[in-house]
């Protein structure tokens, strides 16, 4: 971990300059690259906002925002990462844009170099097969804002050597965050387990047993989740929310489990994406009439009952199917998507046999593979 020193990362957007500041406030010499002059400049004025925010809030000093500062190295030029020991590739998800760069780097780093996907969802066994030592490629997956989120997956290849797990998973961990390690699968632990959070809760609304307001109450009040699914969708974007529900969806052969939505997609083609265009499934312009929800409490139980027996589904599954440790896939919940307990954590204090009812009443009245309740749940009821 010592022999770490220079670090470079690919592409200057959100995620590649989150992490680039992750690494330069750690101590390394960073290097941040980006084809696009125009990003790198924005890339660079958005660190110094972000240093600055810290040392408003006395998070940091004026000595160690020049240090960060003075330890990143923005360029337009690739052949600059030929002295990094660790380059992680932070561009768009886009699985033959990602393996052109791996080739193209390996032509320039030394041997030793870690190679490093921060891909979301995409395979990181298909990422290393576009080098020649696909021995050194592993997926490192930040959280967005890199800078304040805790948790990073560790996504080894098939390819990748136990050494480079180990090296990596302390590196990541010397520079303050949260590492779990999770199997490649499509969506690795996250992206994955989360899905029914929103795809169970449009199905509740589609059916019309709540409105989008009372889901939201149920999840926030009875649940204690900071944000109800659909503001939280409308907060994500349904752009990004959309395609990532889709990519599960196609890289899971259409599980029934990841079906999109109509009721989103239609959004994304009215351009309704959310806050950031001023209408999702609230509208947030300034005359907009706010939602009231219904607080009946038989109904908000109704509802979380339903949507947490989903989501503990899922990372029961995952855990069924060694995408993950039971450890690892609740503190992937709590950190990486700030639930308020592990989901595995709360099966256990809602009782794994009442989950298994749930599930199974679901089951019986739908007849969806869906609502199919996970092996692992069944046994350990």
């Amino acid at each position: 971990m010592d022999k770490i020193q220079h670090i470079g990362i690919v592409g200057s957007g959100a995620m590649g300059s989150g992490i680039a500041q992750v690494a330069a406030m750690a101590g390394h010499q960073v290097w941040l690259m980006d084809m696009n002059e125009v990003a790198v400049t924005k890339a660079r004025m958005s660190i110094e906002s972000s240093l600055q925010k810290m040392l408003d809030k006395n998070k940091i000093d004026n000595e160690q925002k020049t240090q960060v500062l003075d330890s990143l190295h923005f360029t337009t030029n690739i052949k600059d990462f030929k002295d990094c020991q660790l380059v992680i590739e932070a561009v768009v998800e886009n699985l033959e844009v990602k393996k052109k760069i791996f080739a193209e780097l390996e032509q320039i780093v030394a041997e030793s170099c870690i190679l490093a996907s921060n891909t979301s969802s995409l395979s990181i066994t298909s990422i290393a097969a576009a080098c020649q030592k696909s021995e050194r490629v592993i997926g490192i997956h930040f959280f967005n804002p890199p800078v304040l989120m805790e948790l990073v997956e560790v996504i080894p290849a098939l390819q990748t050597a136990s050494e480079i797990v180990a090296t990596t998973k302390a590196i990541i961990s010397n520079w303050g965050k949260k590492v779990v390690l999770a199997k490649d699968t499509p969506a690795f632990i996250v992206n994955r387990v989360a899905r029914p959070f929103y795809s169970e809760a449009i199905r509740i609304y589609e059916e019309g047993i709540a409105d989008m307001a009372t889901i939201d109450w149920a999840m926030t009040e009875i649940g204690g989740f900071r944000m109800g699914p659909f503001m939280l969708m409308d907060f994500i974007g349904h752009d990004v929310n959309f395609a990532v529900t889709e990519s599960v969806f196609q890289a899971f052969y259409n599980e029934p489990r990841y079906r999109p939505s109509f009721t989103q997609k239609r959004l994304v083609e009215a351009g309704f994406l959310g806050r950031k265009t001023g209408r999702g499934f609230y509208d947030y312009s300034e005359n907009a009439t706010k939602e009231l929800p219904t607080k009946q409490e038989e109904l908000g139980k109704t509802i979380f009952n339903r949507i947490i027996s989903m989501l503990i589904n899922e990372a029961a599954d995952a855990l069924q199917f060694g995408v993950a440790t039971r450890e690892d896939l609740d503190l992937a919940m709590t950190k990486g998507v700030n639930y308020p307990k592990g989901l595995l954590a709360w099966a256990d204090e809602i009782g794994i046999q009442n989950v298994v009812n749930q599930l199974d009443t679901l089951y019986e009245t739908y007849h969806e593979d869906r609502y199919r309740c996970s092996v692992w749940l069944r046994n350990n009821k």
